[in-house]
């Protein structure tokens, strides 16, 4: 059976979801510390959200007949330079905390990444939100 593919509207729904359900899980962390397994689980959780903004920053171009593009970098500037973020410095970090957070690599940047996160990346998520839901209603 073959499935449609999915709008740039059912993207930021789910993108969304998967912000809400991060920031109830940060905020729990903040209370309380965080154990091993809930510090990866946060960055999963993190991961997960980040690709959805991704997907929908994908979509929306798509949708507007620009892309696609080689990566989540190219993306990433071309959504700055759209106005869908108004970071791009701060993105462009997401990313890279991201490529250094991999196990490929023998940097031990999960303090960082998680301070990161909490402090600036959950930010930027909810005025990306912000900002698609606005494009998307006009």
């Amino acid at each position: 059976m073959k499935t449609l593919p999915q709008t740039c509207e059912q993207c930021l729904e789910e993108f969304s979801n998967a912000l809400e359900e991060l920031v109830i899980f940060a905020s729990r962390g903040d209370k309380s510390g965080y154990t091993e397994t809930q510090s990866r689980d946060l960055i999963r959780n993190f991961e997960v959200t980040h690709e959805l903004a991704l997907k929908v920053i994908a979509k929306f171009f798509e949708k507007h007949k620009k892309g696609p593009f080689s990566g989540s970098r190219d993306a990433t500037v071309e959504a700055f330079h759209a106005e869908l973020i108004d970071d791009g410095k701060g993105w462009l970090d997401m990313i890279i905390d991201r490529i250094q957070y991999n196990p490929v690599y023998n940097i031990d940047s999960q303090a960082t990444f998680l301070s990161n996160i909490r402090k600036k990346y959950i930010r930027l998520l909810e005025r990306f939100e912000r900002t698609m839901t606005k494009k998307l209603e006009e």
